[in-house]
């Protein structure tokens, strides 16, 4: 890919930052994906944040679309697909606001969905690059999740729970209108492959996050785990059988 069409193609971005109270880590963020991806648009999605988000969001010079409620993951990042949509965007990226995510690695996301033979990209760690460690608990819940998923899309994920992701316009007016609320990436790949797109991985390099933990850890683990389970093997998730 030519600077040229690398340029193009983040002239025609819109880049999605869900976060909830990532006031410690946005501006980071948001800097860093000004740095790697000049020319994108980039939208904060404000998840009823109680701290700064909103302000420091503003103030690093993003678009900032702030939710009265919080609604979750999938109702912040359904948002900035929609607002995507809206602005006749032809990609989103999703990148998280806790600093997970090395926007300098967009390019691999980028590069592959311009190659034509995707309209998912997810950015997966698990694919020989980087060396990002995962609690045994984590790392054990993620391969039954990768089994499980690669089973259901009839094709093999590695990293099912990556919100590392770029879509083409294609994913974009799908996942505007249909999209999982509670855990969505595990169910977004499913519903994607329901729907008939292409979805592939690439290897990427991520990073701890910077602040905070994740919500994901005691017995919202145990939750976490069935109710995928249950979504994944019934196929009755939010928006597949809308």
């Amino acid at each position: 890919m030519t600077p040229a069409q690398l340029a193009d193609a983040f002239s025609r971005t819109c880049v999605v930052i869900p976060a909830f109270n990532e006031g410690k880590s946005i501006e980071n963020v948001i800097r860093a994906v000004r740095e790697h991806m000049p020319g994108a648009a980039v939208v904060v999605v404000n998840d009823g944040s109680a701290d700064d988000t909103e302000e420091r969001a503003r103030d690093a010079g993003a678009v900032v679309l702030s939710l009265s409620l919080n609604l979750g993951i999938g109702g912040a990042v359904q948002t900035g697909y929609k607002y995507a949509l809206a602005q006749g965007y032809s990609y989103a990226i999703q990148i998280d606001g806790d600093g997970q995510h090395d926007p300098s690695e967009t390019y691999h996301l980028i590069e592959r969905l311009l190659e034509g033979d995707s309209d998912l990209v997810i950015g997966s760690r698990w694919l020989g690059r980087g060396n990002y460690v995962a609690s045994r608990n984590r790392r054990f819940g993620m391969k039954f999740l990768e089994a499980l998923v690669s089973w259901r899309a009839k094709s093999r994920f590695t990293d099912t729970t990556s919100g590392f992701r770029a879509l083409n316009r294609r994913a974009i007016e799908l996942f505007a209108v249909h999209y999982p609320t509670d855990y969505p990436e595990v169910e977004s790949i499913v519903l994607a492959r329901h729907f008939g797109l292409r979805v592939n991985e690439v290897p990427v390099m991520m990073k701890a996050r910077e602040h905070g933990t994740s919500s994901i850890k005691g017995l919202k683990t145990m939750y976490f785990m069935l109710r995928i389970t249950m979504s994944v093997v019934i196929g009755v998730m939010g928006g597949e059988d809308s």
